[in-house]
């Protein structure tokens, strides 16, 4: 086996689409969190979206330089797309837990658990849609720490946009979780190993270079348009609103407090 087969080419594009991900993610969530609850889940669901999605095109096109000897590999499309769906999905679920409770030790622990399980989840899935002719088995320890690495990396992320909100911040966590997600995507790889069997080849399935490419432009360009968003976005005006809506009752209190309502 080789996870190399074209140099560094396949891991430095797949950490670029990562991070690009991470990043517009991250803001998107630090942005919903400037708004009141019930203004949040549209920034949260965009911040799943472009996290899972990132991750999603990260793991494929890191694959494309994935090739063993004498093998061809190819993907069952539908186990593919699917494992998409739960990248986007599970991560959603992290993402909303520290979006609406922000102040939530407990929430950042389950949402960094649930965002960490669907980025490992994701990627084990899409290792079930890879046919070969042979057989992949998986050392369970080197599975375990894989998991581990992305729990922690996700939890650490999410503690990062509730604690810092600064773009500059945010840049440097998604290069921070960029890096994790690699890690844990190749560290994952150390626990295949590949089996010869009596199969001539791969039982039908689509060559990863056929839908990758396609699916991933569509990504990078759900991506750029959240960027366009979060530019376009009166961020400053509904930061006055919420100032304007709070104002009114620190006034009403005072004057409770003073014994006279005016």
């Amino acid at each position: 086996m080789d996870g190399f087969t074209h140099g560094w080419l396949n891991p430095a594009l797949a950490y670029l689409v990562a991070c690009l991900g991470a990043v517009i993610g991250l803001r998107c969530t630090a942005r919903g969190l400037t708004l009141p609850r019930r203004r949040r889940l549209s920034w949260l669901l965009l911040a799943s979206g472009c996290i899972g999605g990132g991750i999603w095109a990260m793991h494929f096109i890191a694959m494309m330089g994935f090739t063993v000897t004498n093998m061809a590999i190819t993907y069952n499309l539908r186990l593919t797309m699917l494992s998409l769906v739960v990248a986007v999905v599970v991560v959603g679920f992290g993402v909303c837990c520290v979006g609406y409770w922000p102040d939530s030790q407990l929430a950042l622990y389950l949402g960094g658990a649930l965002t960490g399980f669907g980025v490992a989840g994701m990627h084990y899935l899409g290792m079930a849609a890879m046919q070969i002719g042979g057989a992949v088995d998986y050392n369970p320890w080197i599975v375990a720490a894989s998991v581990a690495i992305a729990v922690f990396a996700a939890t650490a992320a999410l503690w990062m946009t509730l604690n810092i909100s600064h773009a500059w911040a945010s840049i440097a966590s998604a290069l921070v979780a960029g890096i994790a997600v690699c890690a844990m995507h190749y560290t994952a790889m150390l626990a295949v190993s590949v089996h010869f069997g009596t199969e001539e080849g791969p039982a039908g399935g689509v060559p990863v270079d056929q839908f990758v490419f396609p699916v991933a432009v569509g990504i990078v360009a759900f991506i750029t348009l959240s960027v366009i968003v979060i530019a376009l976005a009166p961020e400053v005006q509904l930061q006055q609103e919420r100032r304007q809506r709070v104002a009114p009752q620190a006034r009403i209190q005072v004057d409770l407090f003073d014994g006279s309502l005016r």
